[in-house]
């Protein structure tokens, strides 16, 4: 039967029939190794009441492609891309006095430290992110990148 997780006359374990196997060390390292292993990036925030100038300013400071918007208790409530500013802010007179509420991505797709690489690498291409948080409890704990899993499957094939 679809969906069955075990035999019912010999209760053999049919999950591992549909468990991919790796053919090599990156389609193991997918497969197997947590969002841990990139050792996400401390993420970058500004609360939601930040304007536009305040974090971009953040950006640039800190050397990132993207910032992280809190709420008042920490919580993620969105996320302000380098794509984003090109995409949605290009051109308004004065943006930087304008508030990150009105331009960010709201509730945007997380991954947590456990899941599988093949897993936030899906949502990234899936979404065409380039940006992923990482988040415990709905709280931003890490950020990881396109060139943070580019690192590690390069580094899998030296």
């Amino acid at each position: 039967m679809p969906g069955v997780e075990q035999c019912a006359n010999c209760l053999f374990d049919l999950m591992a029939i549909d468990r991919p196997i790796p053919g090599d060390r990156v389609e193991g390292s997918l497969v197997s190794d947590p969002v841990a292993v990139l050792v996400p990036k401390k993420p970058v925030t500004v609360t939601v009441e930040a304007t536009l100038g305040e974090a971009i300013a953040k950006m640039i400071s800190q050397s990132v492609g993207a910032v992280l918007i809190l709420g008042d208790a920490g919580e993620l409530l969105g996320i302000l891309t380098e794509r984003d500013f090109l995409t949605k802010v290009a051109g308004s007179a004065d943006f930087f006095k304008l508030p990150v509420r009105g331009f960010m991505t709201v509730r945007p797709e997380t991954a947590a430290l456990a899941d599988p690489l093949a897993s936030a690498l899906a949502k990234m291409d899936g979404g065409g992110y380039r940006h992923l948080p990482i988040t415990a409890a709905g709280k931003p704990v890490g950020m990881v990148s396109v060139r943070d899993m580019l690192r590690h499957l390069v580094h899998l094939c030296q």
